[in-house]
């Protein structure tokens, strides 16, 4: 089998691209970022991903991206948008974000770049000329580290960048979900054999993983079961359900 290494976060659309890579016969290596962000518990969600979706390897690497900040993720001096606030985004995530719309505070300042840098160190090492990101262009943000141009630039960077590529082993980036709505991705992970209930998405996730109901990661994924016409299987924190149930 072809090795692959996989960028997975433990939440659902990495999940979704791990099956993917799975189901095209990749030996996969599965990598995380610990980056010191709020959600830690999506670090336990992709450690039990890569077990339970047939990884050969999982690794984690530390690089504590709080000394920088400038993210909601990072800095606890800057608020998670949620539901009702001023930054909430209330975008719909299938509507691609204008282009020269204002990055949500959520973006992680060169957090993308890092990761695939890191995926692409791996990659050598293996042997392997295949990475696999779960970046979405559809998502509300627009987060410029998730845009086709991103993923096609860091590609073209790879493959001058690296003594694979410069001995001809041709590096690819690949981004199966970068066109798809969440319905799309989560109707696709499903059929893969995903159990998304193992997975964690909401920005300020608790220790064992339970959503809070209100951030712009949660009402994503909610409205993404809802258009896929299935059950969501969040585990929600039970204090926060009340807000978005009502």
């Amino acid at each position: 089998m072809r090795p692959a290494v996989i960028l997975l976060s433990g939440g659902l659309d990495s999940a979704t691209v791990l099956a993917i890579a799975r189901e095209q016969g990749y030996a996969c290596h599965t990598l995380s970022l610990d980056y010191g962000q709020r959600h830690r518990s999506e670090l336990d969600a992709a450690a039990e991903l890569s077990r339970t979706l047939g990884a050969v390897s999982h690794s984690v690497v530390t690089l504590d991206l709080t000394l920088f900040g400038g993210s909601a993720l990072t800095d606890a001096n800057i608020a998670v948008p949620v539901l009702g606030s001023a930054a909430g985004s209330g975008a719909s995530s299938d509507t691609p974000p204008a282009s020269g719309s204002r990055i949500p505070v959520t973006y992680v300042p060169a957090r993308n770049t890092i990761m695939l840098s890191l995926a692409l160190a791996k990659a050598e090492t293996l042997g392997s000329n295949a990475i696999f990101f779960g970046a979405n262009a559809v998502d509300y943000s627009g987060y410029p580290d998730c845009r086709p141009e991103y993923v096609a630039a860091f590609e073209a960077m790879a493959n001058r960048a690296t003594k694979a590529a410069v001995e001809g082993a041709h590096m690819t980036i690949h981004a199966p979900i970068i066109r798809l709505s969440k319905a799309d991705i989560i109707g696709r992970g499903a059929a893969l054999g995903v159990d998304f209930a193992r997975t964690v998405s909401c920005y300020q996730a608790d220790g064992q993983g339970g959503a809070c109901g209100v951030c712009d990661a949660c009402r994503i994924r909610r409205d993404g079961f809802t258009a896929a016409g299935l059950a969501d299987p969040t585990r929600y924190q039970p204090a926060a359900q009340a807000p978005w149930r009502k």
